[in-house]
């Protein structure tokens, strides 16, 4: 057991001499784990896909609901609206403020939809961004707020957001299915002097939306045929609801006399409706 200990004793020298290498070692080591984490988030944060704060879901706290309902109320009192807009619009946080603004156009509400667009424009963490004001111009084609639109235009230009072809395919449908073919060819010009990509997809969902405007469809078609030479374009069959409603009147006409009969004893209001009298 001395032996031993005397053993022990004698390699304690030699251990203190290594005390500060083994040290720096494991110092070492500890550096090379954190640098590797560090590295591996990075990655990973770089790999993963931030949404947009405008693509985000927007929840509403006490303030958003609040200040919702009293702008509603205040709505016909400009003055009192306004000093409501210093007083307590501006104090919202961030997403209450984006949570109001999207409940506003949720609800179609044009003129405070537009106040709480200017009051987010003036914050310090606004940026520009493409689909804000994509949001904002398709609840106003919706609407048929032509001033208001070209007054969001005009900010979009302004601030240099460029949309891409598939939010302009998306703006142009909302306009045509909201009787603005004027509007519509506005966006389409903007869209074909676009730097992003052409696709077909956006030009097939404007075709589709064209079929009330045959001139302009027609155009729009041979712009799309001249670009994407190897695709093709539906043709709805010409007349077809016309011709439905003709058969339909042929068939009344060459129904025989104890159908008629049948008919008014069945359906009394049938008779009634058509404007026809049975056979005695």
């Amino acid at each position: 057991m001395f032996g031993r200990a005397a053993k022990l004793f004698a390699e304690i020298p030699s251990l203190q001499i290594l005390a500060p290498t083994l040290r720096s070692s494991l110092q070492g080591c500890r550096n090379e784990k954190l640098e590797l984490g560090i590295a591996t988030n990075r990655s990973f944060s770089a790999s993963s896909p931030s949404l947009s704060i405008w693509r985000r879901k927007k929840e509403m706290g006490k303030e958003g609901i609040f200040v919702v309902q009293q702008l509603k109320r205040l709505v016909s009192d400009r003055f009192r609206l306004e000093r409501f807009m210093k007083t307590h619009v501006s104090r919202l946080l961030k997403s209450d403020l984006l949570a109001v603004l999207a409940e506003f156009q949720r609800q179609d509400q044009i003129f405070l939809s537009m106040k709480i667009y200017d009051s987010v424009r003036k914050e310090i963490w606004y940026r520009p961004d493409m689909y804000f004001y994509r949001d904002m111009l398709l609840m106003l084609a919706r609407n048929k707020k032509v001033d208001e639109v070209k007054r969001v235009w005009g900010d979009l230009k302004e601030e240099g957001v460029c949309f891409d072809q598939h939010t302009y395919g998306d703006i142009v449908r909302a306009f045509l299915d909201n009787g603005l073919p004027s509007l519509a060819m506005e966006f389409y010009e903007e869209m074909r002097q676009s730097v992003d990509p052409l696709i077909c997809l956006p030009y097939r969902v404007i075709l589709k939306g064209l079929f009330p405007y045959p001139e302009l469809r027609e155009k729009v078609k041979e712009d799309f045929l001249e670009l994407f030479p190897d695709m093709s374009v539906y043709e709805p069959p010409e007349d077809l609801f016309d011709e439905q409603d003709q058969c339909s009147d042929d068939e009344c006409q060459f129904l025989e006399p104890s159908t008629f009969c049948n008919i008014k004893l069945l359906f009394p209001s049938f008779l009634c409706f058509w404007g026809c009298q049975p056979h005695p």
